[in-house]
Formats: structure tokens, C-alpha cells, sequence
């Protein structure tokens, strides 16, 4: 039976912690995705939705990236318990109808946690709040986009924002930047930035491309794996049948990560009798638990070990022939790693050289390796130069272009790779300005536009008069909320592309329109040629297609490029030399754009219709070759750093909880930590605890500092965790007021949701006056 929206909120003096899960996944995973699916949507929408999810012909899982077989069979479940839960979101029954809005004003909804707003359910119609109102209500499609229109001519592009979450498919994403650029302005800011920026930043100069060099047959063959800064049982769980494939097949893997985290130890394969009823495959060979921001300082160790064990016997470890044919500054790298601070190295991993060497011996000895990554280590002052020390390592014993090896940046949210390849960057390349000018007759703006970071500025500065929000929830993923909400309140308009409530509507600008939008599982049909599909692009370049086929929940609802066209209509009138009108209408005029304009995707139309998808051009993994400034791979010199906390202060790290995607809240139970019914927790060792003078379940004000500065949340739990020493972590987004706007990555502007120093004091509740 489904369950209607919860009425009560989170209560946080309820919160429950056991003891941390010792495998992932099994049978618990399999009746919550169950339990979830049929409270939100019933039992045969719910049904009619996994069984499609994932397969050839069926939608894209709105959850993360992570591919499916190109080539093999696909399991009759593919899927993960968080994916099932992401499409029980997006099916639900829960509607947020105009009545809804009526009777909750904006600052009754301004009270209200993400978690209770996201469970109201989806939005059936279109509606807006005017300066001086009080309530959200019903606005026609049309009125709403003859003021978006209104509004934008009434200003400069400079002053236009267009954000973008990764759940947009990419014939959307390619019509949107078209949008921005027609107008005028770059100003193009993502979710990219906030994640794998990094990446990007780190890989472009080094193998000459921003994404991953390897494919899921190499994850299954490969000999070693590093999986580090990731907790994949949570945040893309299907990795691990692909890690189980892995050991199946002999392979080893090392977990590097400041939390024991549970999906990294063990696995039971819920499609598996052994991963029902015993006890599952250890994955973890080795983990060597890292203090925060210590990365940087074990690879270049590694890297030491591996030129000192080529002196030992030259010829085993090193891949001369490969460097010497494919790569530069192998000479510098070599004089930069022959000596080593053995104590400065253990200070800043936590680790012993006893350890790193155990690992560095396994390294030596495989001939293909992949290194994996996700945000613990990109969203730190030094994430870049952390990532080159990867490439370099990889480099090094030639891990590109063979079976089972190669960089694997694990990207969080599904498409947030193919936004990127469809031009939604601030920072786009003449080329791509280029190709679209002759294309479509317009002249794009070569200036860079503002960055996800860049937009808070621009935001508190005032220079914001229209945002636009492509899905996403803008107000809770960045750093700096309090900032950040009070600079989106200064915008004149925003405009929030949406299917659930979510904060960014409550902290909206002086207008704000909420624009209801189709999800991944809704049918899109309503064209003169019929149901409409889109594609995607997964974690290691796969494009595929998606095409949802259930019942969208209200008769207006509209699909996303009908709202890009729309609102393009309503911009430029009909006399553009975008034929915005035949791209609404029919999608494969879209792909047909994208195949004139986008190298990899010739004859669009035609491969995208082939079930398995196809896999775009990567040079590194298909011919050994980098396509850098120079042409060949580049080895690059950092020098050592590490995140230090000054007596008295930890570093904090914010990660999800198990029952999260994002910021959208599935439910209360972060269930392989242990911990239950609250979100406002800090985990620490029990020894820091001590050491600072708290005691488990303490309730405190968390203190940040940074360059002099102090960011403040208040009414936080102490939990007693085994995170490594000196080190703490926080849930996301509760945890991004004290993440300050100036603390980001070098060269990618990534926030340092991983870099906090922080410390306690005792809260004290406000007495009422």
C-alpha cells in the first residue's frame, strides 16, 4: 500500500547509532528497495519501473552513472537498493497540487527540512510567488514564459544564470547551452563544478581528456584496483558486483578511504545465492585508512617505492618503452620522487611505511592496474595536484591502453558526464564556439562565464537578475548556504525547472517560477510524431538512450526541451535562426545537430538507436596516444601537502547518508554506519573525542575556521565512529554552512566540502525572550 507524505518533520532528539554493518547489500537491501517503491508509487507502478530500469530499451536510472554491459547479457535486476529508491522518488503517487501551496506559506515551507520537502511528492502544475506574496500559486504555461521572456530582454546576458543538474539528458543539455549562448552569455555554472572539476583540471593537461580511460570489461580483468576518497556500497552501489567480478577473476583490491566504510569491506550479491544466505565476498585486500587529505603525500610515496624497486630490477616495475614512446617530463618526475620524508609522509597519510610499502609491492607487481576516485579527493585546496599524482603513477608502469587498466574518476549523478560533453561549461573551447556558430547561424560569446562558486559571488554582489535552475536544488549544494540564500533572495527572477519541492523554491528570488518537468520514467509523447526518447552517457563513455514509459502524474507537465524551446521562443520571438519549435517537436533534430557539431557523435540518429548504445572516441584507452598540447602523456611535479588542524580542531569531511542521493533525502536510515532517525551528526574517533574533551552523543555548535574567519551550524551530535585520527565527517548538505567560499581546490574552484578544520562547543539552546 502506498503511504500518504509525512506530516511531521525530522526529529533529531530521536536519533538512533549501532553498531556499523559489516557487508553491503544482501537481503536487507532487496526488501528496502521493495518497501520503498511500493510505499511511494504501489506495486505494479513500482514493478512496471524496475523492470525496465537499466536495460536495453528502458530508462536511464536517474541515480548515478555507473554502466551496464555493452556487449553481455544484462541481469534481469539492474539495479541497486539506492536506485530503486531514486525511481520510487520519481514514480510516486504524492502530489504537490496548488492546494498544497495554498495552505503552506513561505515561511511556514522556510522551516521545513529538504527530507520533509522532498516527500510532499511531485509537482502538478506550474506556479509562481511575486515580490510581496506569501504563498506560491498557479501561473498558465504561457503567462510563465512570456515573463521569462520578459525578463531576460529587459536585462544583459551577463546578468542571466543557467545552472545545470547532472540529470539532464544530453539532447536537453546541448539546448540549453545553445539557449545561453544564443543569448549571449557563458554564464553556465553545474554540478561538475562542484565534484569532479578536479578531475577535469587534473586530467585534460596530463592525458588530454577529462574522463575515465577504461571500461567495465577492464574493471572485471583487471589485475589490482585502487578505490580511493569513495564509498561506493552508497553512492553507486552496482560497483561492487563489478569489484566482486573483479576478485572472481583473481584480481586484488586496495581501499584507501578515512572511513572503514561498509561497501568497501564486504558484498552480498543480492542476484547470488552465496550474497542471500552466506556471507558474502570480502572485497577489500588491503585498506589503509587515510587521514583526510593525505593522498597527495601516499601517492608520491608510491611512486617513490615503485623507482626504488626498479633500481632493485630494472626492467620489472617501469615501462620504459611506453614512456620514452608516449610520454614528457619522465626525468624530473624521477629526481622529484628519489628522496622521500618518511615522517612528514606518515604525519600526513596516518599511515605506516610499513603499510604504504605492503601496498606499493602489490602495485610493483601488477601489469594492470586501474585507479579509481571520487570526491574524497577532489574537493580539496590541493585535489588537482593529487590527481596528476595519480596520472603519474599510471604513467609510469603504462596503464593506459591495455585490458584491466587505466584513471576511473567514478562520476556521482547519471549524465553529469554528458552535460559536459554537450558544451555546459563556463569555460568553453573555441572549437566548440565555433562549431556551433556555423551550425546554427549565431555568434557565441567567447568571454568565460561564472562557475558554480563564482555564482555566490555574483549572487551576494547583485549581478544576478534571471536564474535559471535545470533541476538540481542550487540553494543546498554549494558552500556558504546562509551566504548563498540570502544572495538568491536579491535575484530578480528565478526560475526553478523541478519535479519536487525542494529549498531553492523557498529561498527564491524577488519572482519565482516553479516550472513541473517530466522525470526519467514518465512517457513523453506529447509530439506530432509521438513518444520521444533521449540519451545519456555513463561513467566510462557509453551512450544510450532512455525512454520512460509510465503515466506522468498530471496532464501539465511538459518535458524539458519543450520548456528550453519555450522559453527560447519567448526570448528571441521567431525571428532567430534557431529553428527552436522543430527541436521541441522532434528530438532527432536535436541528435542531428549534435552530430554536426560534436566530434564522436556522426550519425547520431542512427547509433543511438543500436540497444547497447555506442562508446565514444578515447585515446588513451583505444590507441596509447594523448591528445595534450604536446601530444604525449605528461608527468607532472607537486610538492608535498596535506590538510593540518591546529590544536584543539579536526578536519571535517561531508559525505551522504545511505538513504540520500545528492540532496535529495530517500529516508532516515544510513544504515551500514549505524546510525538512524537524525542527520545532524558529526562522526569522531572516540580518542579525539576524548582528547578534546567531549563525550558521544554530546550535542555541540560546530566552529569552522579559515583564514581568520568563523562559519558557524549549530546543534550537532557527537557520534563515537572509527573515522582515522584527527579527522571528522558530516553529512551533506547539513554540513555546507561551513564550508567558506574562499575555501576551494586550485585551478577547478571546487568547493573544500572535504578540507574543513572545525571545532566544538557545548550548544547551548536560545532562551525564548
Amino acid at each position: 500500500m502506498t503511504r500518504p507524505a509525512p506530516v511531521n518533520d525530522i526529529d533529531e532528539s530521536t536519533l538512533k547509532v549501532k553498531e556499523p554493518k559489516k557487508a553491503a547489500a544482501g537481503i536487507p537491501a532487496v526488501k528496502i528497495a521493495l518497501e520503498r517503491g511500493i510505499e511511494q508509487a504501489g506495486v505494479a507502478r513500482t514493478a512496471r519501473s524496475l523492470l525496465r530500469i537499466n536495460q536495453r530499451g528502458g530508462f536511464d536510472c536517474p541515480g548515478c552513472a555507473w554502466p551496464e554491459s555493452i556487449t553481455g547479457p544484462r541481469k534481469p535486476a539492474e539495479f541497486c537498493e539506492n536506485g530503486a529508491k531514486a525511481v520510487a522518488e520519481e514514480n510516486t503517487k504524492r502530489t504537490v497540487t496548488p492546494e498544497f501551496w495554498a495552505r503552506h506559506s513561505i515561511e511556514e515551507l522556510a522551516t521545513k527540512t529538504e527530507y520533509w520537502l522532498g516527500q510532499q511528492g511531485r509537482i502538478t502544475e506550474p506556479v509562481i510567488i511575486r515580490e510581496g506574496e506569501t504563498h506560491y500559486s498557479p501561473i498558465s504555461w504561457a503567462d510563465a514564459f512570456s515573463l521569462i521572456g520578459e525578463r531576460i530582454r529587459a536585462t544583459t546576458p551577463d546578468r542571466c544564470v543557467f545552472y545545470t543538474s547532472g540529470r539532464t539528458a544530453n539532447e536537453t543539455a546541448f539546448m540549453y547551452q545553445l539557449f545561453a549562448r544564443s543569448l549571449g552569455t557563458n554564464n553556465l555554472p553545474d554540478c561538475s563544478n562542484m565534484c569532479h572539476e578536479s578531475s577535469g583540471s587534473a586530467l585534460n593537461p596530463t592525458i588530454g581528456i577529462g574522463k575515465g580511460t577504461v571500461s567495465l570489461e577492464d574493471i572485471h580483468h583487471s589485475e589490482l584496483i585502487f578505490v580511493v576518497g569513495q564509498n561506493p556500497g552508497t553512492n553507486h552501489p552496482r560497483m561492487l558486483s563489478a569489484l566482486k567480478e573483479c576478485k572472481d577473476n583473481g584480481g586484488t583490491i586496495v581501499a584507501v578511504n578515512p572511513l572503514p566504510e561498509t561497501g568497501l569491506m564486504a558484498f552480498k550479491d543480492p542476484q547470488s545465492v552465496d550474497g542471500l544466505v552466506r556471507g558474502g565476498t570480502k572485497l577489500a585486500d588491503e585498506f589503509l585508512q587515510i587521514k583526510v587529505g593525505g593522498d597527495l603525500a601516499l601517492f608520491q610515496a608510491l611512486g617513490h617505492l615503485l623507482l626504488e624497486e626498479e633500481d632493485r630490477a630494472p626492467g620489472t616495475v617501469v615501462d620504459k618503452a611506453f614512456i620514452e614512446a608516449n610520454t614528457d617530463g619522465f626525468e624530473d618526475y624521477v629526481a622529484a620522487r628519489r628522496h622521500i620524508d618518511w615522517t612528514e609522509t606518515e604525519k600526513a597519510t596516518g599511515l605506516s611505511r610499513l603499510d604504504i610499502a605492503k601496498v606499493a609491492g602489490l602495485l610493483a607487481k601488477s601489469k594492470a592496474t586501474i585507479i579509481c576516485w571520487a570526491l574524497g579527493l577532489t574537493q580539496q585546496p590541493h585535489s588537482v595536484d593529487t590527481l596528476r599524482e595519480i596520472i603519474n603513477l599510471l604513467l609510469l608502469q603504462g596503464n593506459f591502453g591495455k585490458p584491466g587498466a587505466g584513471a576511473c574518476p567514478v562520476r556521482g549523478h547519471s549524465n553529469v558526464q554528458g552535460d559536459r560533453t554537450m558544451g555546459i561549461w563556463e569555460k568553453p573551447k573555441e572549437w566548440l564556439l565555433a562549431a556551433l556558430d556555423k551550425e546554427f547561424g549565431i555568434t557565441s560569446p567567447r568571454e568565460h562565464g561564472v562557475d558554480s562558486t563564482e555564482a555566490i559571488d555574483a549572487f551576494a554582489e547583485g549581478k544576478v537578475d534571471v536564474f535559471v535552475s535545470m533541476g538540481g536544488n542550487f540553494a543546498l549544494a554549494n558552500s556558504e548556504t546562509e551566504a548563498l540564500e540570502a544572495g538568491m533572495q536579491k535575484a530578480g527572477l528565478t526560475v526553478h525547472i523541478s519535479t519536487k519541492p525542494n529549498r531553492s523554491h523557498v529561498v527564491h528570488g524577488k519572482t519565482s517560477l516553479i516550472l513541473p518537468t517530466l522525470g526519467r520514467t514518465d512517457r513523453d509523447d506529447k509530439h506530432p510524431n509521438g513518444a520521444q526518447f533521449l540519451s545519456v552517457e555513463d561513467s566510462m563513455s557509453v551512450i544510450r538512450s532512455t525512454q520512460g514509459r509510465l503515466e506522468p502524474v498530471s496532464e501539465h507537465l511538459l518535458a524539458e526541451p519543450v520548456i528550453i524551446a519555450r522559453m527560447a521562443q519567448a526570448t528571441f520571438g521567431d525571428d532567430h535562426p534557431v529553428d527552436w519549435r522543430a527541436m521541441a517537436e522532434d528530438y532527432d533534430v536535436v541528435r542531428d545537430h549534435i552530430s554536426r557539431v560534436l566530434p564522436g557523435f556522426e550519425d547520431f540518429n542512427t547509433r543511438i538507436r543500436n540497444k547497447s548504445g555506442f562508446v565514444l572516441p578515447n585515446p588513451p584507452r583505444d590507441t596509447r596516444s594523448f591528445a595534450t598540447d604536446i601530444g604525449k602523456g605528461r608527468f607532472t611535479v607537486s610538492p608535498l601537502e596535506y590538510l593540518e588542524a591546529p590544536e584543539g580542531h579536526l578536519i571535517l569531511q561531508t559525505l551522504r547518508s545511505h538513504d540520500q542521493y545528492n540532496t535529495t533525502f530517500y529516508g532516515l536510515d544510513d544504515r551500514y554506519r549505524g546510525i538512524s532517525n537524525g542527520r545532524r551528526v558529526v562522526m569522531v574517533h572516540p580518542d579525539d573525542l576524548a582528547e578534546l574533551g567531549f563525550a558521544d552523543r554530546d550535542l555541540v555548535d560546530v566552529i569552522s575556521t579559515f583564514k581568520g574567519t568563523e562559519r558557524r551550524a549549530d546543534a550537532f551530535r557527537l557520534v563515537a565512529y572509527p573515522t582515522a585520527r584527527g579527522c571528522a565527517a558530516a553529512y551533506f548538505p547539513e554540513a555546507n554552512a561551513l564550508v567558506h567560499r574562499d575555501l576551494v581546490a586550485r585551478e577547478s574552484n571546487t568547493p573544500g566540502f572535504k578540507a574543513m578544520t572545525v571545532r566544538f562547543i557545548p550548544h547551548e539552546e536560545k532562551q525564548l525572550s
